[in-house]
């Protein structure tokens, strides 16, 4: 599903790093990319129907420390992002089994109906990918939500679309492949009603639920995060 294409569009991602030549990062960036792909193709396999990756090297969290972790990342997330939140265009929020969900404004993050990241919230995924890579016990659902302008089947491809933005972006950034799982719900798990402008800016937008691999049930960080 998303993560093969997750695979396939990372060496696209960088080849692209790689040429671009005022990106003083290009050269860490490049090397980042590659070995993320290198490592999750050449060292993990797939399971098809659950969706984990086999021997993934994803260290896991003894669950009595479970809640202090998550602890420490939701500050560190809230200290590194704080005027995102402040601007409304990075959403942080502890769902019920720790996970930490944030939600990215499209409109600050997506131009209408294209799926490549705007270039100004560039320094925001950056930040973010920094919080991911110190915690990196955890597995990272990126999940992409539209409003119901549209078709449903073009409303599931934008969707999808714009979380494999999202994930390549992480991915070029250091963020391990066998870290990341994408995937697109389109018009089907609304915030609001679509019947307003207002209601329709809520409802597009991109997800990402970071969610703890606890030891002894490590398959549960794998599993797509339900939709509160």
């Amino acid at each position: 599903m998303s993560t093969r294409t997750l695979f396939s569009t990372a060496l696209v991602f960088v080849l692209l790093v790689g040429c671009t030549t005022n990106d003083p990062n290009r050269r860490a960036k490049t090397g980042a990319a590659i070995g993320a792909v290198a490592g999750a193709v050449l060292g993990h396999q797939l399971d098809g129907d659950s969706g984990k990756f086999v021997g993934a090297a994803v260290g896991a969290i003894t669950g009595g420390v479970v809640g202090n972790y998550m602890d420490q990342q939701e500050q560190d997330f809230e200290q590194a992002l704080a005027a995102e939140q402040q601007q409304n265009a990075i959403e942080i929020e502890r769902m019920r089994d720790d996970t930490l969900k944030l939600s990215l404004d499209s409109e600050v993050s997506f131009d209408f109906d294209r799926s490549e990241i705007k270039p100004p919230f560039h320094p925001s995924l950056d930040k973010l990918s920094n919080v991911l890579l110190k915690y990196d016990r955890t597995v990272v659902h990126v999940v992409g939500h539209t409003d119901s302008i549209g078709s449903e089947q073009y409303n599931q491809r934008l969707s999808q679309q714009r979380a494999e933005s999202v994930g390549n972006y992480l991915l070029s950034s250091g963020v391990p492949a066998n870290r990341l799982r994408t995937e697109g719900r389109g018009e089907l798990e609304p915030r609001d009603s679509n019947n307003t402008e207002a209601g329709r800016q809520l409802n597009r937008r991109v997800e990402i639920y970071v969610k703890p691999v606890i030891d002894g049930q490590e398959s549960k960080a794998y599993e797509p995060p339900r939709y509160y």
